[in-house]
């Protein structure tokens, strides 16, 4: 490895998931509602199945948003030279 790459076990440290909980709370949320979503497809309910689509991609944007909130408001960019 060169001296430019981060290294890994900077991004498996504990503090950076209770900085931002809600990431992991968005990701089982979007998996919920995508399941549920297949499950009504499955079961014919096609309208209710586009609702909890529509609403998996919501929930999805608003997981990726906090993402990237949140490492804009701490700063972390690890290919940044020190």
């Amino acid at each position: 490895m060169s001296s430019d790459e981060p290294n890994l076990d900077e991004f498996f440290v504990e503090k950076k998931r209770a900085r931002n909980p809600l990431v992991p709370i968005g990701a089982l949320a979007t998996a919920g509602v995508l399941t549920a979503g297949l499950i009504s497809f499955r079961r014919g309910n096609s309208q209710l199945g586009q609702i909890l689509m529509r609403a998996r991609v919501v929930v999805q944007g608003a997981t990726v948003a906090l993402m990237v909130g949140t490492a804009f408001y701490y700063g972390e960019n690890p290919w940044r030279s020190s």
